[in-house]
């Protein structure tokens, strides 16, 4: 059995792998910021360079099942060194690209090591803390993908004002330099339990009924943000009367919003893991909701979008887990990987639904009570899943390695 890692390497390990996160978080959404000038630049149309964005996530959702299929025989520190390795191949690639085609093709290669990335990493960060720390580590990675969201993006999008577009993919090249090196000094050599992997067991894990009720959970829940999230500069605009140039400060409370709430999210998984998972569901809901009548008050509108921001990533950490707990064996690292599929498959349906509402349903202004109805759906498949919880008399939880806490819910 491998011992307990030093008190003092503990936060050092999860912090390196928090820089992965944050460089990969930096990539994905950076780009919105640098759609006109990639579109100017490769002259190609707006809706065209828009694409960038949505090949990026159908990378993300294929690849993060196939590389974690296709790394399963490899120790998880080598996982993870090779999958930075891609990520900072793939942004010099789209730094020296000089045409929209290749451009592509060099975001879709970076999206492949996204998924695997967290997925790995999860299992990473729970096998170096004790067991009632498990989600709070994992809440920890993704402080890095928030902390993204709130100063890398807006930090590339005026470094590719300034200088280029190309010059933001020269930083992120940079980013992914310092986390490969980061990751191979401070992450440990540790036995990877999901080596050699049968196809029955493999099988098995997409098949388990539990998991998959995980992951239409994730996918229900995330949904509903990017329902909203994708039009949050129109509705602040045309629903809340926010000039153009006061969206971006706005989103700003909205960025720090995600870093407490995943930080709140980790430590209440900790406490009772399934509580968790309905309380934050049905928060994300209520909020969604209230802001139908928030937004029209700009006062309320700049704090309910923090709210919003909480409520929103305060759903990572107990959805993670969750799919975590239900993963034995050989499942482990190829469940988590399919999570973080499905919280980008998520991402496309709710951005899709918007688009419908707004388009062919009762309008933009009615897009945040329509989300609502997403995590409120995922929270009847959560009581679904609790209901075989209690059918199965709690054996469940005493069958995950991940949990030697018998009282606590699972």
């Amino acid at each position: 059995m491998t011992p307990a890692p030093p008190p003092t390497r503990l936060p050092l390990t999860l912090y390196a792998l928090t820089v992965g996160a944050f460089g990969i978080g930096t990539t994905e959404f950076v780009i919105m910021g640098l759609l006109q000038q990639v579109a100017d630049d490769l002259h190609v149309g707006i809706a065209t360079a828009g694409l960038l964005i949505s090949g990026y996530a159908l990378g993300v959702f294929v690849g993060a099942p196939l590389l974690t299929l296709a790394t399963g025989r490899m120790p998880r520190k080598a996982v993870l060194v090779a999958l930075m390795g891609v990520f900072t191949l793939g942004n010099l690639a789209c730094a020296l690209a000089p045409n929209y085609t290749l451009l592509m093709v060099a975001r879709v290669v970076t999206s492949l090591a996204h998924g695997t990335f967290f997925g790995v990493g999860s299992v990473v960060a729970t096998s170096m803390v004790a067991p009632e720390r498990k989600a709070s580590a994992i809440s920890i990675m993704f402080t890095g993908l928030t902390v993204a969201t709130l100063l890398g993006v807006p930090a590339g999008a005026r470094l590719g004002l300034d200088f280029g577009w190309r010059a933001t993919f020269w930083a992120v090249t940079a980013i992914g330099l310092v986390a490969t090196g980061v990751i191979a000094l401070l992450v440990p050599h540790t036995r990877n339990d999901d080596a050699t992997p049968t196809s029955r067991e493999i099988l098995g894990v997409i098949a388990r009924p539990q998991v998959v009720l995980g992951l239409v959970m994730t996918v229900l829940g995330f949904a509903g943000v990017f329902a909203v999230f994708t039009y949050i500069q129109p509705l602040l605009t045309r629903i809340s009367g926010f000039t153009q140039g006061a969206v971006s400060p706005v989103l700003l409370v909205f960025g720090g919003g995600m870093i407490l709430g995943n930080l709140l999210g980790g430590r209440l998984a900790d406490h009772r893991l399934m509580p968790a998972v309905f309380g934050t569901l049905a928060a994300l809901a209520g909020v969604l909701f209230a802001m139908t009548f928030a937004l029209r008050v700009p006062i309320a509108a700049i704090a309910f979008v923090g709210v919003f921001g909480a409520a929103a990533f305060a759903t990572v950490a107990p959805l993670q887990m969750r799919v975590l707990r239900k993963a034995e064996g050989a499942g482990q690292s190829l469940a988590s990987s399919l999570n973080i599929a499905a919280f980008n498959l998520g991402n496309a349906v709710g951005a899709w639904m918007g688009g419908v509402v707004i388009d062919h349903g009762p309008g933009l202004g009615a897009v945040t009570w329509t989300a609502a109805l997403l995590p409120l759906a995922g929270l009847v498949v959560a009581a679904w899943s609790h209901a075989l919880d209690a059918r199965e008399g709690g054996a469940a939880i005493h069958a995950t390695p991940l949990s030697n806490t018998p009282g606590r819910a699972n």
